[in-house]
């Protein structure tokens, strides 16, 4: 973490993920990327709706305000505008009264490199290419995927995790995927004591953590979620792993393999982070939901 963002929060967000860009990205798929540049310029002016993580980007800069004297979290603009076509994505930052001051605006390139230069925690774009180099640099990273029905927004900022390949490694899927539930079961049964070790979300999980505790009892408007197909016996080295690492999660579903977008829309996920793609789709029947291509499940996607 560069030492001029002391202990903040830091979230990378695609504009793309920010803002809905469809018209704009259609005309660059259709007529390359000059009629794109062209038509972004031409509208700079006219304000860019919400996209799909708006308003958990707004709910997550409003806890500046909530906490008060320096801002805990910082949200960055990834783009892979130029600074010039990206105009328009600042002006409806302005619009909105989004306080986001720090960018990169890559020109066609992918702006994945600079989210470890931010010494981001998340990062979240619609680029899976983006998200999979996010990744490879130990960061914390999903592919947004926009919930398929209207969602009901409140105050609360609630974030929901998968454990095995997102929380923790895949060390224990492995075993699944390979070998069956069978031997899975009795694996974890047998390894109950020992901590798994940490997937590529445990970071942020881990800030999130520390942010919660900054505000008083009864309090905290950030709401965490484990929501994972693993069921009794297995559930006993997650909670023991997570006690290890000194981590608290508010709630933990242990569905033993149960369709999981209902539970989630009852949760109210802001967002939903998974390996798997069959859950996602799920999901996102209800909930953003974040991919994670990361671990066995995602070898051959």
């Amino acid at each position: 973490m560069p030492s001029g963002f002391g202990s903040k929060l830091v979230i990378a967000i695609s504009s793309r993920a920010l803002f809905n860009l469809d018209d704009s990205h259609q005309v660059f798929q259709e007529q390359g990327l000059a009629a794109y540049a062209r038509y972004q310029i031409e509208h700079e002016d006219e304000v860019l709706a919400p996209g799909d993580a708006f308003p958990m980007v707004q709910k997550l800069l409003a806890l500046n305000e909530r906490l008060g004297g320096e801002p805990r979290v910082e949200v960055i603009l990834l783009s892979r505008n130029s600074a010039d076509t990206g105009l328009r994505v600042f002006n409806s930052i302005e619009h909105y009264g989004l306080k986001i001051t720090r960018a990169a605006f890559c020109g066609g390139n992918s702006p994945y490199r600079y989210a470890s230069a931010f010494g981001c925690h998340l990062f979240l774009s619609t680029e899976g290419g983006d998200v999979r180099q996010a990744l490879n640099q130990g960061i914390a990273a999903a592919t947004l995927i926009a919930p398929k029905n209207p969602v009901v927004q409140d105050d609360l900022l609630r974030f929901a995790f998968d454990g095995d390949a997102v929380i923790f490694s895949d060390e224990a899927e492995k075993i699944y995927k390979k070998q069956g539930l069978e031997a899975f079961t009795e694996s974890e049964k047998a390894s109950a004591r020992q901590p798994l070790m940490g997937g590529p979300f445990k970071e942020f999980l881990a800030a999130l953590h520390g942010l919660q505790a900054e505000f008083g009892e009864g309090q905290c408007p950030i709401r965490t979620a484990l929501v994972t197909a693993r069921s009794a016996p297995a559930h006993e080295r997650v909670i023991r792993t997570l006690r290890a690492w000194k981590i608290r999660i508010d709630e933990s579903l242990f569905l033993g393999g149960l369709p999981k977008g209902t539970f989630l829309k009852s949760y109210g996920a802001d967002v939903f982070f998974d390996d798997q793609p069959l859950h996602c789709e799920s999901a996102s029947e209800h909930v953003p939901t974040g991919h994670v291509p990361h671990g066995i499940a995602n070898e051959d996607v």
